[in-house]
Parts: C-alpha cells; sequence; structure tokens
C-alpha cells in the first residue's frame, strides 16, 4: 500500500505518495495537486561512479505526454518526438536547485525522471515536477541531505500574492515567478513580471519560500516513514600529501595568473600551470607517479581549488576583482544598430569581452509560432533565438542543435522584452529575433536583451521602453561576501551566483537566479538587487546615446501591412471555391493574406502598391452595392432585353434594353457587346436581392424612380421583344 501525505498549497490539496509505482527506482514519488494534476518522478542512481569524469553526471527529464490532457499529437507521426520548449525549460528547473545538493565529489550517475501523467490545461505542472523530484530523492537511498520543493508566485488583481496561479491568472497580477528551495534557503529563481519594482519581487519570493517550507516538512514526514537508510557512495577526493605539495608548489604562479586581466592570456597562464611544469618542479617519486599517470585528475582539482580561493580573497579581503574593476564597475560598452543592411533591424552590443548581434525580422499574423502543448498557451507572435557557437570563447566543438542552455537563454531574453512590445491591433505583425553570440566571456544571454532593444528600434517596431540586463555575481569568504556588477566567465565559474535581471527604468521585467552553494538569503538578494538596478540604468543611458527611440520608418525590405475589417459572413466570397478568389489576389499582386475568423484581413507585401491593390479588390469582394451608386462595370453577358452587368467582383446587375441608351434601342447589340466597360447607376435593388442598372440615366443625369424591370424573369425563357400585336405575331398583313 502506498503512504501519502497532503496539505493545502495556493488553495488545493497536494498529496505526495510513495510506494506504489516505479518501485524498481532507487526512489520515486507520485504528487497530485488539485483535480487533475498527477506528476510521477523517478530517481535512479547508478552502484559505482562513473571513472575518468571530474564532474557530477546528473540528467534530469520532464516528460511531456499528450494523453495527460487528452490529446493526440498532430502530423503524420502520432507519437511525441523531441522535448519542447516547455519541457526543456521545465527540465532546466528541476536540475538547477537540485544539483547544488549534492555531496562535493560525489561521481554516480543520477537520473531524475519526470512524468506528466494528467494535467489540467490552465494549470502548469513544472513546479509539480520539482516537488516529485524532491520527495523522490528525499525516499532514495541517494545521499542528499536537503529535501526541495517549488512553487509560482502570481498576484491578482488586488496586488495580493498568490500561490501556483492558473495561466489566465498571469495577465492581471503581471508577475509569474517560480521559486525553489529548502527549508533553510532559496535555490532558485525564474520569472517575468510587468516592470515589477525591487521589494515587489522580494515580497514575492519570502512569500514562495514559506510555502515551499511547507511543502518540504511534508516530504520529509513522509521520507521518515518510508525512506531507504542513505547508502555510504565512494566521493572522489585528492590526496592530502599531494595536494599540499601542490598549494605550497604553485601558490604564487596562481596568483599572479588569477590577476590577468585580459582572458585569453589568463587562459594561458593557466595553461601553463600543467602537468609538464608540475613534472619540471616535483622532486618527489611517489608524486611523479601520480603526475604521469594520465587518468589521475587530481592535480587538475587542486589547481581549480586554488583559483577559487585566490578569487576570494581578491574580491572579499582586497576589493580586487581578475579584470581589475571594482565590485559595482561594469565594462566598456559599445554598440551600434542597422549593422548589415539587408534584415529589417539589427543591433550589436559589446560589453567587455562579450559580444552579441541581434537581427529582427518582421513577418505576417500567420508567421507565428504555433504551439502543440499539454497546457493551454496561445500562439507566440514574438520568438527570441539564442546561438552560442563554439568560435565565440575560442573553442571547436560540433555544431548542432541547441542546447538546453542554449534555449533557456534565449527564453529569458524573450521573456525580458514581452512587457515593453506594441499589442498585435497597434503593430500587426510577428516578430522573430536571433542573437548570435560572437564573443563571450559573462552574461551573453543579458547582452542579447541588449541586442534585441537596439534591433527592434532600428526595425522601427514601436517597442515602449529600453531594456537592458546585466548578471550579478556572488563570492562567500567566510562569513564575509561580496556582490559583483557584470560578472565575467571566471566570476561566473568560481563564484557562488549568477542572478541575471532585465528590465526598464520603471522596474524588473524577467529575472533568474542560479546558486551555487545551499542557499542564500533574503538580505543578500536585496543588496544584489539595488546593485543591479543601478547598472541596468547605466546600461539603459549607453542604450539611448546609440539610438533613442524606435525609427519612425521600417525597413524597405520588411513587408507593409494593412488591416482591413470584414463582415465574418463575407470570408467566404474573398476565400472563393477551393481558395480560387483569394489564391488570384495573391497571384496577382504578389501579397501574403491572413483572415483571422472575427473578419479581420492582415495583407503583407514588400511594396507598398501591391498591398494597396490587393486593398481594393478585397474592398470590393466585400463591398455591397448600394442605390444610387455610380460603378463602372464590365458586360458579361448579352440577352434580347438588355445586357448584365459586372460591378463588383461577384455582383452583376441587368441593364434593360430601355436603360441603354437615352434613345429607343432596337437591339442591345447595337450598343454593348461583351467585355465592354460601361458606366452604369444602381437604381433598384428588388425584394430578391436583384439589381437593376441604368446607363440611360448617367448618360442624361436622369433619375428614374420605380421598377424598371419589363423583360421576363432572369432566369426565365426570354421574351419576344416586339411583345403582342395580334395572332399573327405582329406581322403586317400584305394587301391582296
Amino acid at each position: 500500500m502506498p503512504e501519502s501525505v497532503s496539505l493545502e498549497i495556493g488553495g488545493r490539496t497536494l498529496v505526495i505518495e510513495t510506494g506504489e509505482l516505479a518501485k524498481q527506482a532507487n526512489g520515486s514519488a507520485l504528487v497530485r495537486y488539485g483535480e487533475q494534476n498527477v506528476v510521477l518522478a523517478a530517481v535512479t542512481i547508478s552502484s559505482k561512479p562513473r571513472e575518468g569524469i571530474d564532474f557530477f553526471p546528473l540528467t534530469c527529464e520532464f516528460e511531456e505526454k499528450m494523453y495527460a490532457a487528452g490529446k493526440i499529437p498532430g502530423g503524420y507521426i502520432k507519437r511525441e518526438g523531441r522535448p519542447t520548449e516547455h519541457a526543456t525549460l521545465s527540465a532546466r528547473q528541476i536540475d538547477r536547485p537540485i544539483r547544488p545538493l549534492f555531496p562535493d565529489g560525489f561521481r554516480n550517475d543520477v537520473q531524475i525522471v519526470t512524468t506528466v501523467l494528467s494535467i489540467d490545461p490552465e494549470l502548469d505542472a513544472d513546479v509539480l515536477a520539482v516537488c516529485a523530484a524532491g520527495a523522490a530523492l528525499a525516499v532514495s537511498d541517494c545521499p542528499i541531505e536537503q529535501t526541495v520543493a517549488a512553487v509560482r508566485v502570481g498576484r491578482d488583481e488586488a496586488g495580493a500574492f498568490i500561490c501556483n496561479p492558473t495561466l489566465p491568472q498571469y495577465e492581471p497580477g503581471g508577475m509569474e515567478i517560480v521559486v525553489a528551495g529548502t527549508a533553510n534557503a532559496v535555490m532558485m529563481v525564474e520569472g517575468a513580471g510587468k516592470e515589477l519594482s525591487e521589494e515587489d519581487f522580494l515580497g514575492a519570493v519570502a512569500f514562495a519560500h514559506e510555502e515551499v517550507k511547507k511543502i518540504v516538512a511534508a516530504i520529509d514526514e513522509l521520507a521518515k516513514r518510508t525512506g531507504k537508510p542513505k547508502r555510504a557512495f565512494a566521493v572522489s577526493a585528492a590526496d592530502a600529501d599531494f595536494a599540499a605539495w601542490v598549494r605550497k608548489t604553485f601558490k604564487s604562479d596562481v596568483a599572479k595568473a588569477m590577476r590577468v586581466i585580459d582572458k585569453g592570456a589568463r587562459n594561458e597562464a593557466f595553461d601553463k600551470i600543467g602537468r609538464e611544469e608540475a613534472l619540471a618542479r616535483c622532486k618527489d617519486e611517489g608524486f611523479k607517479t601520480k603526475l604521469t599517470d594520465s587518468s589521475d585528475k587530481e592535480f587538475e582539482r587542486t589547481i581549480k581549488a586554488m583559483e577559487e580561493e585566490e578569487l576570494r580573497v581578491m574580491v572579499v579581503d582586497e576589493g580586487l576583482r581578475p579584470d581589475g574593476r571594482k565590485n559595482d564597475e561594469i565594462r566598456p560598452i559599445w554598440s551600434k544598430t542597422h549593422y548589415v543592411p539587408r534584415v529589417h533591424g539589427s543591433g550589436v552590443f559589446q560589453r567587455g569581452q562579450t559580444q552579441v548581434f541581434t537581427a529582427a525580422t518582421l513577418g505576417s499574423i500567420s508567421d507565428e509560432q504555433r504551439l502543440d502543448w499539454i497546457i493551454a498557451v496561445p500562439n507566440k507572435r514574438y520568438m527570441h533565438f539564442y546561438n552560442f557557437p563554439p568560435y565565440s570563447v575560442g573553442e571547436t566543438r560540433p555544431m548542432r542543435g541547441p542546447g538546453r542552455r542554449e534555449i533557456g537563454h534565449g527564453h529569458l531574453a524573450e521573456t525580458a522584452m514581452l512587457p515593453v512590445l506594441p499589442s498585435e491591433e497597434d503593430f500587426p505583425y510577428t516578430l522573430r529575433l536571433m542573437s548570435e553570440t560572437l564573443e563571450s566571456n559573462g552574461s551573453s544571454s543579458m547582452a542579447s536583451v541588449c541586442g534585441s532593444t537596439l534591433a527592434l528600434m532600428d526595425a522601427g517596431v514601436p517597442i515602449k521602453k529600453h531594456v537592458a540586463g546585466i548578471a550579478m555575481g556572488l563570492i562567500l569568504h567566510g562569513k564575509k561576501h561580496a556582490i559583483l556588477t557584470d560578472i565575467q566567465g571566471i566570476e561566473d565559474a568560481l563564484g557562488e551566483m549568477d542572478f541575471k535581471v532585465a528590465g526598464t527604468v520603471d522596474g524588473i521585467t524577467a529575472i533568474q537566479m542560479d546558486i551555487k552553494v545551499q542557499g542564500i538569503t533574503i538580505d543578500i538578494m536585496r543588496e544584489a538587487l539595488a546593485q543591479a538596478k543601478r547598472g541596468r540604468l547605466f546600461i539603459i543611458d549607453k542604450l539611448k546615446e546609440t539610438i533613442a527611440e524606435p525609427r519612425k520608418e521600417l525597413s524597405p525590405y520588411a513587408p507593409r501591412m494593412i488591416i482591413l475589417t470584414i463582415s465574418p459572413d463575407k470570408i467566404k466570397d474573398v476565400i472563393g471555391p477551393g481558395g480560387k478568389i483569394i489564391n488570384k489576389i495573391i497571384a496577382d499582386t504578389g501579397v501574403k493574406i491572413d483572415i483571422e475568423n472575427d473578419g479581420r484581413v492582415f495583407i503583407a507585401s514588400p511594396d507598398g502598391e501591391g498591398a494597396e491593390k490587393a486593398k481594393k479588390m478585397v474592398e470590393a469582394l466585400t463591398k455591397d452595392v448600394q442605390v444610387g451608386e455610380t460603378y463602372m462595370g464590365t458586360v458579361t453577358r448579352l440577352m434580347n432585353f438588355g445586357a448584365f452587368v459586372a460591378v463588383l467582383p461577384g455582383k452583376e446587375g441587368l441593364v434593360h434594353i430601355s436603360q441603354l441608351a437615352p434613345t429607343r434601342v432596337e437591339r442591345v447589340e447595337d450598343v454593348v457587346k461583351i467585355g465592354d466597360e460601361i458606366m452604369v447607376k444602381v437604381v433598384e435593388i428588388d425584394s430578391q436581392g436583384r439589381i437593376n442598372l441604368s446607363r440611360k440615366a448617367v448618360l442624361t443625369g436622369e433619375d428614374p424612380t420605380g421598377p424598371l424591370r419589363t423583360g421576363p424573369p432572369r432566369d426565365g425563357p426570354p421574351r419576344d421583344r416586339g411583345g403582342d400585336r395580334g395572332g399573327d405575331g405582329g406581322r403586317r398583313r400584305r394587301r391582296p
């Protein structure tokens, strides 16, 4: 029988179970939340450490199954394929708060697989997956000592914080933040806001942490009842005597290399502190044996530990950063817009040795990204993608598709810009931004935010404000700490925190915090946010020097957009049978046409002339013929009682023979022929919707009234032109 605990979180019942499913895993847990949400987590640990590696091999998966939402995948292959962007981001949210909790030197493979079994489409299950993973770890024999859980925080219309809001509740409150942590500290923060103040953000984090504590306490209670004893695992540790020799021999070399300002030169200095140099200095045969063993990485681990220690001494005790900056100092900034001619908008942003090129492309509404996810999210008309080629850090590696890091950075930059984008009604375009990292030495994701502002403004997109981003770091040394503004690569790699904050002059629009220690306090976060705000405002001023506001005109290569609103009943008239009419308009004008169900028609064209021509054609198709209006029409059919004239596409009327000319007409063919264009006036639309026209009224200026039709019904047999003139059919008798 399964064991379970339950509690109230966010107005719903949260139930955590174990002991019934996935029992061959080292630990498993099932989380039920509300009426529809069920997430399973299974943790598996290898029995032996993986040999020859110097990192912790943790993999986290978030499995979205369409059956959970009662859906069948689209396309020909009715099986889930590669993870969606949402699944990738959710997997990252599991990994980031859990990874720092494992013991230093732990090298066993750990795999955490979370599977969404059932879901309320309006409630995201990513935070439930973190809770399920934390519970599975807690009841397993894994040597993790602290339990982790997560919640999402939003606000209601009155501004009060709410826990685990539904998707429709994100918009009114203007905030959506995920917070993960343990009973003692916050481990990870990620989210978005509509220009949140720093205090509102801190209030949300504090509110979330109280909810996290409740969940952690429930999980710990379950683990006490059903958890497995923690197994002893081999932990990689350096030989104490050998480590002491390395520290003594290379102390001055590490201190000197750490103070080299240029990244490339610094890397070269550290490269010289290698095995060959160690062998040259080593006189002890025992140490020499260790150094010649290719599988032994004790030397590299010790040197890295010395680097971390030296960085702490420099930054906290000496107030000196590796590149000579002060703690709150930002590296030199350079930026430029319209860097290349053909794209719709472009910008280059460089801060120190981090350089990002961003290109903006404008498209029609139909270019939006269609999302087939298990949660009910709308299609995306704004997309931001981030690339990190190996040359940006002077390396070589295979070029494949985007990894989790690239997807995460792209999403963060995308989130940062959303609050300042114009609405679809004001700017009916789909926007796609692509950031290419050309150089990287810290915080390229925040550089892509700055590059996005430049590219969008260069493209003429009327964004409301400049958005900039900056990454903050944390260095701990004993009981003292230092907050670093605009961290570079080495400070990120060796420091305790990577805290990214993006926003406008009025508030935060996106935030992401990752830490490598077991939590930080709200006071440290408050200090980091205040320092980040000063840095963000400084960067925004630099962006304004490059481009103060969006350009008034779009790029000549960007499509021109015209919006019409027609009656939904007229949509079929524009499309035509089998799309015949709309396809002809597209072929004749070279435009792209999108029609929404509410009657909005979007016409996109590379030139204004084509768009205007298409607009007139659509208007003609949907315009109603009005009595008293004059039209240039085309003769389509001739009958002995008159001529049919097309006055609008799909709209034709009858010009009776008596209305073809001011004088009597004997034969219709004497006045008009098929294909002639003539001016006609609408004089009547009868009860059956038939249109009566007059050419005579146009020529004479008369205003005829009353019904003009004296011929036969339009679909009946033609009447003899002369009428009934007697039994001989109107022929004169010959005199004898």
